[in-house]
This record gives C-alpha cells, sequence and structure tokens, in this order.
C-alpha cells in the first residue's frame, strides 16, 4: 500500500497527514456549526478547538512515545515524525480533555456542555483517521485469510492493503473506523432528542468507543502493553466507567432539568476576548 498521498518533488505529503488534516477541518466546522446554536462566542471556541488540538497531538505522541520507550530512547530524533504514525487517541484524549475543564473553568463556561459539543466531532476525527492507519500498514488485526476477508464483501483495494509481506491480516483499523462512524451518527441523533441531558453526548461517547475499543484491540498485533496487559483495554474499561457514572449522576435529576437543547441564561457561554 502506497503512503504518499501527493508528490511535489520538493516535498511529499503522506495519506496519514492529509486525513489527519481532513479530520480537523471537519471536526471544527461540526464544532463551531453547534456552538453557534447556543450562542458561544466564536472567538472562545476557535481559541479553544486550537490549543485542544496542538495539546491533543502532544498528548496522542507523547503517550505512543511513553509505551515504546525502548525503541525511542535510541531514536530520539524520530520522536517528532507523527506523520509516519504513532498517534495514540487516549493520549489526545487524557491531555486535551485536561486543557478543557482548566480553559472552562476559566471562562466559568459550563464543562460538561463543550465536550457534548465537541464529542461527535472527535469520533469522527477518529473513523477518518483510521484510514491513515491503513495506508501507513498499521494497526491491523492478527493473520487472518483471503476467503475470509472476501466474505466480508470488502472493496480490493482493502483486501490488497491488509496483504502484507504475503500475509493477510483482519482489517481491525476499518472495524474501527465503522464502529465509530455509527457512533457519530447516534450522537448526532441524540443530541438532537428532546430530554437528552447536558452531559449525555459525552457520556455515550466514551461508553460507544470504549465498548468497541475494548474488543477490536483484542484483535491487533500492535497494542501497546504494560506487562501482560493492553493498554487500551485499561484506559477503554476507566472511560466507559467514567461514562456510566456521568450518565447516572443525570439521571438522578428531574427529566427536564438540565436539558442539553435548553439554554440555561445563568449558563456565561457568551465570552468576549
Amino acid at each position: 500500500m502506497n503512503d504518499i498521498f501527493l508528490d511535489l518533488g520538493f516535498m511529499t505529503i503522506k495519506w496519514y497527514s492529509f486525513l489527519m488534516f481532513v479530520a480537523l477541518l471537519l471536526g471544527i466546522f461540526l464544532v463551531l456549526r453547534e456552538a453557534k446554536r447556543f450562542k458561544i462566542n466564536e472567538s472562545f471556541m476557535v481559541n479553544l478547538i486550537f490549543w485542544t488540538a496542538i495539546l491533543g497531538f502532544i498528548g496522542a505522541r507523547l503517550y505512543f512515545v511513553l509505551f515504546n520507550f525502548d525503541y525511542y530512547s535510541s531514536h530520539l530524533n524520530e520522536i517528532y515524525k507523527i506523520w509516519e504514525g504513532g498517534l495514540a487517541i487516549h493520549g489526545a484524549i487524557i491531555l486535551g480533555g485536561l486543557f478543557i475543564i482548566l480553559y472552562t473553568k476559566k471562562y466559568k463556561v459550563k464543562t460538561l456542555r463543550i465536550f457534548d459539543i465537541l464529542a461527535p466531532a472527535l469520533l469522527l476525527g477518529q473513523a477518518i483517521g483510521r484510514w491513515g492507519n491503513f495506508f501507513n500498514g498499521e494497526a491491523h488485526g492478527g493473520i487472518t485469510t483471503l476467503s475470509f476477508l472476501q466474505s466480508l464483501h470488502l472493496p480490493d483495494f482493502i483486501i490488497e492493503g491488509m496483504h502484507i509481506n504475503g500475509v493477510y491480516y483482519h482489517p481491525t483499523f476499518l472495524y474501527e473506523s465503522l464502529w465509530s462512524l455509527i457512533g457519530v451518527i447516534i450522537l448526532l441523533i441524540l443530541r438532537r432528542t428532546r430530554y437528552i441531558k447536558v452531559g449525555n453526548i459525552t457520556a455515550i461517547y466514551l461508553m460507544w468507543y470504549s465498548f468497541g475499543r475494548f474488543f477490536i484491540e483484542g484483535l491487533r498485533t500492535d497494542s501497546l502493553m504494560l506487562g501482560n496487559f493492553r493498554i487500551a483495554q485499561i484506559i477503554s474499561i476507566i472511560l466507559f466507567i467514567t461514562g456510566l457514572i456521568i450518565l447516572i449522576i443525570s439521571k438522578k435529576k428531574s427529566k427536564l432539568e438540565n436539558l442539553y437543547n435548553s439554554l440555561d441564561k445563568s449558563e456565561n457561554v457568551d465570552v468576549k476576548f
């Protein structure tokens, strides 16, 4: 599989980088459109997106490097080469999420509402980003057969992309991408429902993605490990439980209290810069 999207002679653009850029643009579009519906100051959101994206990429790379430190300690010049792959979404969620909490607290904006606005865009980015892994020939599963891949009615280019060094592999990148895409559709539908509460979209995102990632991770051959345990599965359990707790707490309140689609006038969302 060719990982080059565009060769300009003096520089090359890889599919991984191109798809990350597309994911970011689409994510920004979704976020700003939803924020506008709640009359959230655009400068506030643009600033938040800018720093969250930067810290998210840093977190994703540091997370990956940390759990592959035996390799990168001897290859320090490769740490910054994110276009070659090696971004862990859980690192982005952790560092990016911490920044959002601090940022929203500073400007007295309801944190969970901002997370709700960002969640579908993030999941869409994850769905697109997995195709970058495909073109890099990474994030695949264990050995399988040509007949199995054909039984899934996959396009020939995916089957050939999973034919690496004479062996066919499970397209776990595709499993996760489709799971994430279905999740995006669910979240977009749910946030227009009448009784969805602030925090519910975030909770469902955490539970949906973590549930799928836990099982898909079990098929992968390149998992980051902590002893005999797959790190992504451990984090998935933690994030799933976090989402469940958020959901349970919201259910304890009145049916008409803290609704996502009802803007509370007490919320300071018209932040000025």
